[in-house]
């Protein structure tokens, strides 16, 4: 058995030591009727930590540590196996347990995990796909544990060794295993912890609805969690309201949230007296209409602050907790120790340091300092919480100088406060014009018979391509597509105009609540194209 008693490279099973030393009769965790305090957290991780080690083959072939999968819901088994395998030195595959069977086989068989913990129903999908699975030795309904008998010593684990594969949600063909560092998810809270007033502190209750297996989840709901020795109200079954009840039973101080549970939240009976004990508000994961903000606001009497990141940064990059004041529709300014370019299409700076790149021709008039704020350019950033590139050869990760393009569109306004655009594969060309999805989205979502919508570029024989439109519409409240294109024309140019809008009843969501506009592509009828004139 390995020793897990010597004092390791620092990672987030270590903090779970230092709070069961510092505070082990507070509470670490409540769920459902449960009640763990951290000394007790404390020991079953250790438990768990040595009944892996047991479980797993005791060296890989090609060097790196064993993985564990882990695809359960948000429950206490969760957190105890994330952190044991952290403590055993091992590396953790947080996996959706609301995979199908194939998604899961990719994910299993790309990351050759040799120890799955699993739901039942995931248990069944294994079954069924366990010849593509040579490298998976053994299959747990629960975290495996072990007495601490025998100690052997283990190897130290470096902050730079890889502590998690976090598969992305696969915008670009299969998902992506993104190999993140203990030293990059303890950076990304080095990272939000320089923001002032501070986020989370250990006497915060932190709500933990978003799914584990998620970064935002992951690491900065739950891992700040464990990194401040606060407390966490695990939430498995958020329902319609949102958990809503469980935030006034514990008290909860710092609620996080996508954008679909702010709206269950503001919309909920007797939100304000459930919330009262409030201190912060955050959502992140997907961009939060304005109008969704404000209905929070006013229901509750709490502004919501928004982050933004990506799994492959820990995932924390911009947060409007930074600035002095949070703009409506921004994502704020970079964190503390990240630093944060906008790119031209050529390669060009448009923004940096907080401050727009003037132009270098000495011949154009230089109008920086009355400038409302910078073109659309891509974000590229660095900073030690990136991750080290995708599973297994590190290949699409930073450049020789630590630089790694996220892909997203954003602008600056002359205050240094960053807006996204949309992502940079989404772009539509129109006749050469650039058409940003979220803006027509943006549009859309202000009439009243619009629920939500999603946006797409399609072939178009003339213009290159053409904006159509899914529409999820209002219940009871009939609306045309020609009503809909005429409020476009109101407020967009016309080349941005939509020329075609498609009714649907939903429109699929990642678990985060991101519209998956792969799936609606894959499924876009390409022989449908919608002549208008002028375009």
């Amino acid at each position: 058995m390995q020793d897990f008693s010597a004092d390791p490279a620092p990672n987030l099973a270590d903090r779970v030591r230092r709070a069961a030393l510092d505070h082990g009769d507070r509470p670490a965790l409540y769920w459902r009727e449960e009640r763990r305090t951290w000394s007790e957290l404390d020991a079953a991780v250790t438990a768990v930590a040595y009944g892996l080690a047991a479980a797993v083959p005791p060296t890989d072939p090609d060097g790196t540590p064993p993985r564990v999968a882990i695809a359960l819901h948000n429950t206490p088994d969760f957190v105890i196996g994330w952190l044991g395998a952290l403590r055993a030195g091992l590396v953790a595959v947080p996996v959706n347990p609301g995979f199908t069977a194939p998604e899961l086989r990719h994910v299993l068989a790309d990351s050759g995990a040799s120890v799955l913990i699993g739901t039942e129903r995931v248990r069944g999908l294994v079954a069924e796909v366990a010849a593509d699975l040579p490298a998976l030795a053994a299959v747990h309904d629960t975290p495996p544990t072990a007495d601490a008998s025998g100690p052997r010593p283990r190897p130290r684990r470096g902050g730079d060794d890889l502590a998690v594969l976090l598969y992305t949600s696969g915008t670009e063909g299969r998902p992506k295993g993104a190999m993140l560092s203990h030293r990059a998810l303890l950076a990304n809270h080095d990272q939000v912890d320089a923001i002032e007033p501070p986020v989370v502190g250990p006497t915060d209750t932190v709500l933990l609805a978003l799914p584990l297996f998620h970064a935002y989840g992951l690491n900065s709901v739950l891992g700040a969690v464990v990194h401040h020795g606060a407390t966490g109200v695990l939430l498995d079954e958020p329902g319609p309201t949102a958990g809503l009840a469980e935030v006034a039973r514990h008290r909860v101080s710092v609620l996080v949230g996508v954008p679909s549970m702010f709206l269950a939240w503001a919309d909920a009976d007797a939100v304000r007296a459930a919330t009262a004990s409030v201190r912060v508000a955050v959502c992140g994961a997907a961009p939060l209409e304005p109008a969704v903000a404000a209905r929070f606001t006013e229901a509750t009497g709490h502004q919501v602050h928004v982050g933004y990141g990506l799994t492959e940064t820990a995932p924390v990059l911009t947060s409007t907790l930074v600035g002095p004041v949070a703009k409506a529709g921004s994502i704020g300014r970079p964190l503390p120790g990240v630093e944060l370019r906008l790119v031209g299409p050529a390669g060009e700076d448009l923004w940096r340091d907080g401050q727009a790149v003037p132009d270098d021709d000495p011949d154009e008039l230089d109008i920086s300092d009355v400038a409302p704020g910078t073109d659309p350019g891509q974000i590229v950033v660095r900073g030690p919480n990136l991750f080290a590139g995708y599973w297994p050869d590190g290949r699409g990760g930073p450049d020789a100088d630590g630089w790694w393009g996220t892909g997203d569109v954003a602008y600056a306004d002359s205050d240094g406060d960053l807006f996204l655009v949309d992502r940079l594969g989404e772009l539509i060309l129109v006749n050469g014009f650039n058409v940003y999805p979220h803006e027509v989205e943006l549009v859309l979502a202000g009439h009243p018979g619009v629920v939500e919508s999603a946006v797409l570029g399609v072939p178009h024989p003339r213009t290159g391509e053409t904006v159509r439109a899914y529409v999820v519409p209002v219940r009871g409240r009939p609306v045309t597509s020609e009503e809909l294109l005429a409020h476009c024309a109101r407020n967009l140019a016309r080349f941005k105009c939509p020329t075609t809008v498609e009714f649907v009843d939903d429109l699929p969501h990642s678990a985060i609540g991101k519209v998956r506009k792969t799936q609606l592509r894959s499924a876009t009828p390409t022989d449908r194209t919608e002549v208008t004139d002028g375009q």
